[in-house]
């Protein structure tokens, strides 16, 4: 059994190294903007470099990451994050920061369905919901202990320290992605027909062809996207609610961070629990359903102990959300044209998450952080009724289940 899962555990290793540097990152950069300008709109902006980030690279990363080596591709994005994240560190000018921010983002963009390909041909079938769950665990213990080393080297340190400790997280995650195996020979990763416009243009044409043939795939992955959009835009105004608006200081910020860690980590080991139990369909549902419920309690708060409760809410429905989703995710796609299909969906992703997350963070200059939140999470509550409307469709219950996969759903489309 451990020799099983001796690979799955040391891919978990990198990614739970990689995900406490970027807490500790992102937590630092935005008390550095905040500071800096006092403005959420600044700390916005920096979100919204993601998804612009994403624009200018998912019209054609997907056809290069479904045609290179996975594993190299990860080892080298983690150490050009690297070495862009230190010199991130040393820089005064705003402006220069968000364009280091943005290459960065560009980076991450294409790491992300890149690591998702990787996960899914390392993966069994019959183990993806436990180590997706697992996962989750990893990610929410960066949630605590991400928190934790940051406040601590703002104590003895300055924020910029603690965005250099990312980089060397990066480094020793590479290290660790280096020590998995190939999983691709080079007769498979190296195609006759060169990655040119025209090439792309045809990629782009094949998935557009899935997504219709394939239809409720497609629409459980925008809805899910939709999610996505909700959570971004509404995170962007979190510190500035938490600090403004409950008057929490900077500490408190951080531990109420830590506190939604904790909801996810129990969320997480209750899914890796219960893996062979739970239909995804239900996971989702429930996931779609309680995380927004848990953003608006957090919207009504007054004090920090209701904030928390929110917080708990939102990250215990969300483990629940991220593990069935993932799970009917990469047993309904194909994995040689999962990047091609995350990114050209991710367009539309990207395109929302800039509308959506621009929107909110100028309304809330104009009408309050607090009034914004609220709306913001009534119309996401809406959208996981939605959600569940479909999730929950008996008819489609074969997708939940890997009989979706014998029927043809690994077909491959076009090399």
């Amino acid at each position: 059994m451990l020799l099983k899962w001796k690979n799955p555990l040391l891919l978990l290793l990198g990614i739970g190294v990689s995900n406490l540097g970027a807490w500790i990152y992102l937590i630092a950069l935005n008390l550095i903007v905040l500071e800096k300008t006092g403005s959420p709109f600044a700390v916005s902006v920096l979100y919204i470099l993601i998804p612009i980030a994403t624009l200018c690279t998912n019209f054609w990363s997907g056809s290069f990451i479904d045609r290179l080596n996975k594993r190299n591709v990860i080892i080298f994005l983690d150490l050009f994050r690297a070495t862009f994240i230190i010199l991130l560190s040393i820089m005064d000018s705003l402006i220069l920061m968000y364009l280091w921010v943005f290459i960065i983002n560009i980076a991450n963009s294409i790491f992300q369905p890149t690591s998702m390909v990787y996960m899914t041909m390392l993966i069994p079938k019959t183990n993806r919901q436990r180590f997706n769950a697992l996962r989750n665990f990893i990610h929410s213990s960066g949630f605590i202990i991400g928190p934790s080393i940051a406040g601590l080297l703002f104590i003895i340190g300055t924020p910029n320290l603690a965005i250099q400790l990312n980089a060397i997280a990066l480094c020793i995650s590479a290290i660790i992605i280096y020590l998995l195996p190939n999983l691709e020979l080079k007769e498979d990763t190296i195609k006759k027909e060169k990655v040119s416009l025209r090439l792309i243009k045809n990629d782009w044409k094949d998935i557009l062809s899935f997504s219709k043939s394939n239809s409720y795939i497609t629409l459980i992955y925008v809805l899910f996207s939709g999610m996505t959009v909700f959570m971004t835009g509404l995170d962007s105004l979190e510190a500035s609610f938490a600090t403004k608006v409950l008057s929490l200081s900077e500490s408190a910020y951080g531990f109420l961070v830590s506190v939604a860690g904790i909801g996810i980590i129990i969320g997480s080991i209750t899914n890796a629990f219960f893996a062979n139990r739970c239909k995804t369909n239900i996971l989702i549902g429930f996931g779609a359903l309680f995380t927004p419920i848990g953003y608006l309690i957090f919207a009504f708060s007054h004090s920090f102990i209701t904030a928390s409760l929110g917080f708990f809410i939102l990250t215990f429905a969300l483990s629940f959300a991220n593990t069935g989703f993932f799970t009917f995710y990469q047993n309904n796609v194909p994995v040689n044209i999962m990047g091609r299909f995350s990114s050209v969906l991710g367009v539309l992703e990207a395109l929302l998450i800039i509308v959506f997350t621009a929107a909110i963070g100028v309304l809330s200059e104009l009408y309050g952080i607090r009034f914004i939140y609220l709306i913001g999470s009534f119309a996401f509550l809406a959208l996981g009724v939605i959600m569940n409307l479909f999730v929950l469709d008996q008819s489609k219950k074969n997708y939940y289940h890997e009989i979706s996969i014998e029927k043809g759903h690994n077909k491959p489309i076009n090399d």
